[in-house]
């Protein structure tokens, strides 16, 4: 069997040993006689498949009791509209735009109210976090909404504002997992599962529970709101039940490895590998200002579309896979999430190291 190194922005790697404990308990899990794909949601064998899963998440994010746990579907794009429907009960709320996820959930608040652009880093290509100090809320704002980490343009926060009081939304999809995260600093985390998580299809979301008494808006549908995912346990319908089961079997695989402390520590090895060599490069440059940038996603180019084509052909051939950077943007993007193993950011730097050679007059 051969296994490549997969830079996909997502859906992504996920760990060798969970791939293969699924592979091994595909026919039979644990003696059922049957699948975890096959299993009635409602029978008491998944049932502790779900509520396992949720305990190691509280365990590796150290969740409050007083945050409930969603396991969801729709992907990040469908809470872009969640979010308002169900927080947005004034019909205003703050937007910082940093990236293409954060300026489409501001779009789609339009359609329910009045969001407000408070920082933007538009003007230099998100390239950067803008400054989070003294920031304009807007008084009757309901909520303020962040991206943490940005996937096309590779920044990501390196700290949170303060909101001075107001609910602060957080859009982690594309680092959860990577790092430690101060739960209590949020009303509300949301997070697609196909970074670090898990296939794609699942959708985890973290809300205080105070925030589930907040009327929806006249009209929303049963199925998007919270309070009644969190009353029924994720089983008001059926849940994305084999997607939840592997997320489940990779919060074990994080906590056998440290938890979340390690696995930031092994995430900024390998990102300084890779930054160091492109900072230090004649041909490569990244694209991101330097205190912004993501150990998820990293972008660079050569500054001319041949030498960059030619890169990525020849990446192709020496065996890695989806390296181009977002179609919006071009350039090269490495996203190096927690599975990414350190041999392929480093063989990765060995081929660039190899092209620089090469292409260096």
């Amino acid at each position: 069997m051969k296994r490549i190194f997969n830079f996909s922005a997502g859906p992504a790697m996920l760990p060798e040993s969970v791939l293969h404990q699924a592979a091994d308990e595909m026919l039979d899990y644990k003696g059922s006689g049957m699948s975890v794909m096959e299993m009635s949601h409602r029978s008491k064998t998944y049932q502790g498949i779900i509520d396992e899963a949720e305990a190691d998440l509280r365990k590796l994010l150290n969740i409050p009791a007083n945050y409930k746990v969603l396991f969801l579907q729709g992907g990040g794009t469908t809470q872009f509209a969640m979010v308002p429907m169900n927080l947005m009960k004034n019909r205003v709320a703050d937007y910082i735009i940093t990236g293409h996820w954060a300026k489409k959930a501001y779009d789609e608040a339009k359609i329910f109210g009045k969001p407000n652009i408070i920082a933007s880093s538009e003007d230099k290509l998100f390239s950067y976090i803008p400054d989070l100090k003294n920031l304009k809320y807007t008084p009757e704002a309901d909520y303020v909404y962040m991206c943490e980490n940005n996937t096309i343009f590779g920044t990501k926060y390196k700290s949170y504002p303060d909101t001075k009081g107001k609910i602060l939304v957080n859009d982690a999809s594309s680092c959860f997992l990577s790092e430690p995260l101060d739960v209590t600093k949020f009303g509300l985390i949301f997070a697609g599962a196909q970074k670090n998580v898990g296939p794609a299809g699942v959708t985890i979301v973290i809300i205080r529970e105070d925030l589930l008494a907040i009327p929806p808006l006249p009209g929303t549908p049963t199925l998007l709101q919270y309070k009644i995912h969190a009353d029924n346990g994720s089983m008001y319908n059926t849940p994305p039940a084999y997607g939840i089961y592997i997320c489940g079997l990779v919060f074990k695989y994080l906590l056998g490895i440290g938890g979340l402390e390690a696995v930031k520590a092994n995430n900024e090895k390998k990102a300084a590998i890779l930054y160091n060599y492109i900072d230090s490069s004649k041909i490569f440059k990244g694209t991101v200002e330097k205190a912004s940038r993501s150990l998820m996603n990293v972008c660079f180019r050569t500054g001319e579309p041949a030498l960059d084509e030619a890169f990525l052909e020849g990446a192709k051939k020496a065996g890695f896979s989806n390296l181009p950077g977002h179609r919006s943007v071009g350039g090269m993007r490495a996203s190096i999430y927690n599975a990414m193993p350190l041999a392929g950011v480093q063989a990765l730097v060995d081929y660039m190291q190899k092209f620089e050679a090469e292409h260096v007059k």
